[in-house]
């Protein structure tokens, strides 16, 4: 049977959680771990895109909305077409402004949740991991997204409107699961810039602990805040090439071996049942 990539989308419609943080740190850690890995920016505002060192998104040839399109209107896609390869050694297909114009021709199209599942099908061969950094919304582009994923990981500001917005994101991840993709499902909730010299802070990760963690899994690690990584964004590089030494760098190493560890086990016992 052929190996085929595990999707994970970083998902809140709330902005300003981390995800775009949390899905190059997390790419380029599982590529630190010797996995092949293609992150995807499916937010039109490019912020993984710029973050990876392309500061002008709208001028590059081939962006996922191209890719999206060439799927809706049945065009064949060279198979590595518009990828781009970071210093880091993770790949990345990009997104421009576009986007959201082709969010809004989604909505007549045919299979119209599943154009990016389509588009990712054949890149599933050749990655071990592929990363969806979605927008901060829940249209019609995250449920794309949750229908192409396998697994989510769901990154939270330890605050409390933050926390509350949870519940219409988990309402969104039942539906898809009920009525398009019956595989998915949540990985964890990653409690992001966590200031630990706050008690609101911890008190705030203490009750999304208590409300979701009998439900959900709630990582044991989380991203603390940092000056160091709100710098990194302007740098065009990952946590680990700007601080590698620093407790950001190093909570981001612990959730890539953690999510690493449970999708290989996951992938076991799915081989085994298929036995």
């Amino acid at each position: 049977m052929q190996n085929k990539a595990t999707v994970i989308a970083c998902v809140n419609q709330k902005g300003g959680t981390g995800k775009t943080c949390t899905a190059e740190n997390l790419g380029i850690g599982m590529v630190q771990e010797g996995k092949k890995v293609l992150l995807v920016d499916m937010d039109p505002q490019a912020s993984l895109t710029i973050s990876l060192g392309y500061p002008r998104p709208d001028d590059l040839p081939v962006t996922v909305s191209d890719q999206m399109a060439k799927v809706m209107q049945d065009i064949p896609i060279p198979l590595k077409e518009g990828i781009l390869t970071h210093e880091e050694g993770v790949d990345l297909m990009p997104a421009s402004i576009a986007l959201s114009g082709l969010e809004v021709s989604l909505v007549n199209a045919m299979s119209r949740e599943s154009v990016l599942k389509q588009y990712l099908e054949p890149l599933k061969k050749e990655y071990d991991f592929i990363i969806l950094d979605c927008m901060p919304s829940l249209g019609m582009l995250t449920v794309n997204a949750l229908a192409a994923a396998d697994q989510l990981v769901v990154p939270v500001q330890a605050q409390y409107l933050s926390a509350k917005g949870l519940e219409q994101l988990l309402q969104t991840v039942n539906k898809v699961k009920r009525q398009i993709n019956p595989k998915l499902r949540v990985e964890g909730i990653l409690l992001t810039m966590v200031d630990s010299r706050t008690n609101n802070a911890k008190e705030i990760a203490s009750l999304i602990r208590e409300a979701y963690g009998s439900k959900l899994k709630v990582f044991d690690v989380e991203i603390p805040r940092s000056v160091r990584a709100a710098e990194i964004s302007a740098e065009g590089k990952s946590i680990f090439a700007h601080d590698p030494g620093g407790k950001v760098a190093d909570a981001y190493r612990q959730l890539t071996k953690e999510v690493i560890h449970d999708a290989e086990k996951r992938r076991k016992h799915q081989l085994e049942q298929l036995r």
